[in-house]
């Protein structure tokens, strides 16, 4: 935890110190300090800063809900991305934009769609027996697929002065991002509520009938997990737009490091994935700076990869 954390210090100090202006360390030092240059504490306090806060917790909040649903399918393969939670959410904050909603009624929204995917693929999944975790996983993907078609229709009826926007907000893109105070307390608050959950969540991860005959109050847990996990994804949907991947790729590799113990893999996760995301959208706005690349590109080229490994490993 102590490495991972000087890791997320040493990527916040990076993204507010690179860009198409190079700001030095002596700058960064004096902008702490309350002194340095008007433009240097523009830049970096109003401008990099707060954009990479943004990331950092849009990463935890994706990273933390990969873990909850990985431990509630006990599957390996599960993210907000390929479950459709995204998806969800993007509709329903895309339906808020539309409507000339904003603020609030955005992250209600989104949390509503994300809600109603996660319904979706179990009671779909489910079916006239118990779920297995490969027949949710498939529905996860089909569920998301029919998401992406709405996505698709309502951009084809959107006017069009709206449509740039609208699309770099689904390729995931921190440029607009708000403030990263919710985003930031709403990790901080779900990690409070999990890490006492450790260790009825290991159980879980046993099976659903194991963590019963044990004692835990699996029903409640499961919708637990399921709001929370919702909840994670529809803020960092509202954040940042759609980002991939970060949910898979981070919790497996910290299993590999750390094992499979929840009260240590779910705040790590909370770490890793917020230093994951601000690396990457610190290359997305440098690589051909001044021009910004959706960070969504540089996530998706890290996650495909991974993601056919493990379909590798699991056949």
């Amino acid at each position: 935890m102590g490495v991972l954390a000087l890791a997320a210090l040493a990527a916040l100090t990076l993204a507010v110190g690179i860009g198409s202006v190079a700001v030095s360390p002596g700058e960064l030092w004096a902008v702490a300090t309350g002194q340095g240059e008007p433009l240097s504490r523009t830049l970096v306090l109003e401008l990099r800063l707060p954009r990479a806060l943004s990331a950092f917790a849009t990463g935890g909040l994706l990273a933390l809900a990969g873990a909850l649903m990985q431990v509630l399918l006990r599957n390996p393969l599960a993210d907000p991305y390929v479950l459709g939670l995204s998806g969800g959410a993007a509709v329903g904050a895309l339906a808020a934009m539309l409507a000339g909603l904003g603020g609030a009624l955005i992250t209600g929204s989104a949390f509503a769609g994300a809600l109603l995917s996660t319904l979706l693929v179990f009671g779909l999944a489910h079916g006239t027996g118990s779920w297995t975790p490969a027949r949710l996983l498939l529905t996860g993907v089909v569920v998301a697929a029919g998401w992406g078609a709405v996505v698709t229709l309502m951009l084809a009826v959107s006017p069009v002065e709206r449509l740039p926007g609208m699309l770099y907000w689904l390729m995931g893109d921190l440029a607009y991002a708000r403030s990263p105070l919710l985003p930031s307390m709403l990790l901080v608050g779900v990690c409070l509520l999990a890490i006492p959950l450790g260790r009825s969540l290991n159980v879980l991860a046993r099976g659903a009938l194991q963590a019963a005959a044990l004692g835990v109050a699996v029903r409640p847990l499961e919708w637990t997990i399921y709001l929370a996990a919702s909840a994670l994804t529809a803020m960092a949907v509202t954040t940042a737009g759609s980002i991939g991947f970060v949910g898979l790729v981070v919790p497996h590799m910290l299993r590999l490091v750390l094992g499979n113990d929840q009260r240590l893999i779910l705040p790590a996760c909370a770490l890793a994935g917020g230093t994951l995301l601000v690396l990457a959208d610190t290359l997305a706005r440098t690589i051909i700076a001044p021009e910004q690349l959706p960070v969504g590109v540089i996530t998706a080229l890290l996650g495909v990869p991974t993601f056919l490994y493990l379909l590798y490993r699991s056949r």
